[in-house]
């Protein structure tokens, strides 16, 4: 019990001497996780845009002019038992002629109701864990293999290009991350340093004293947990703010869940601990 409010005492006293070195520390570092967070929010909302496009991608089938009519409820079946479909509609020539015009806003046919020339075709719907390059591939090869297609036909190129931008868009983050959280750890050490320095004298008395190293840093451990975590805390309030102020009709911001946000705190704030925690140690050792 001792031992707990000498350590209350410690880090009262730390935050009163340099209420002002606390301050800059809280605001800096809020500055920076709330740069973390606008890059989470981005990312998440970015992931559901590609997945929201990606469910709206489908692969057609463009049927041989040898495949019998008869043969389409065979040739369904078989589809749909590849592995990643999830459903194949067969598309007869008067509804390829319904679909063009309504895509063109005319019929274009016109003339040619006895002799329709569109080509058939299946549309597949495809389970979204089978949506990238090298799953729809094994599925085209798996289509071909049926021997009925005289075409296949999906976005390629721009599944390609979303790959790689979402790819890129993952780099990207995993090292803002790592340099925001290597800031934040090396600015909350120094911050902490710099109040030990006007104690040195104190601590070299404490350690003749036979106080143990991990006692006197314990204080400094503590207030860069609590200065870490409220400024974590900080910036997700800043973002809070702005979320009901800010509404955007084109698309949905995604936005982390609460108990990811209170991970991020408790994480945040461990960091903040252990900057303190060497902070302090190194100051000891000189």
């Amino acid at each position: 019990m001792t031992r707990i409010a000498h350590i209350l005492r410690e880090l009262g006293r730390n935050i009163y001497r340099n209420p002002g070195t606390a301050v800059a520390s809280i605001l800096s570092l809020t500055l920076l996780f709330l740069l973390f967070d606008l890059f989470w929010i981005a990312a998440g909302t970015s992931d559901r845009f590609y997945q929201d496009l990606l469910s709206d991608l489908r692969v057609e089938v463009f049927l041989e002019e040898s495949v019998a009519d008869s043969n389409i409820v065979p040739i369904t079946g078989e589809l749909s038992a590849i592995e990643g479909v999830l459903e194949a509609t067969y598309i007869s020539r008067d509804k390829a002629r319904e679909r063009l015009t309504s895509l063109v806003g005319t019929d274009l046919l016109v003339g040619y109701d006895e002799s329709n020339p569109l080509p058939r075709s299946f549309v597949l719907r495809i389970d979204t864990d089978y949506l990238n390059s090298e799953k729809l591939d094994a599925i085209e090869s798996e289509l071909r293999s049926i021997g009925v297609a005289s075409e296949i036909s999906y976005s390629r190129r721009w599944l390609t290009k979303a790959e790689g931008a979402r790819s890129l868009i993952l780099e990207i983050g995993l090292i803002l991350g790592a340099l925001i959280l290597a800031t934040a750890l090396v600015s909350s050490a120094n911050n902490i340093r710099l109040m030990t320095k006007a104690r040195a004298t104190g601590f070299r008395q404490m350690l003749l004293l036979g106080a143990g190293r991990l006692f006197i840093s314990f204080p400094f451990a503590a207030e860069g947990f609590l200065i870490s975590g409220l400024s974590a805390a900080f910036g997700w309030l800043i973002i809070m703010y702005g979320r009901e102020r800010i509404q955007f009709s084109q698309f949905d911001i995604v936005y982390p869940t609460l108990e990811e946000i209170v991970v991020f705190c408790g994480i945040a704030a461990v960091l903040g601990a252990t900057s303190g925690f060497f902070g302090v140690s190194r100051q000891l050792k000189d």
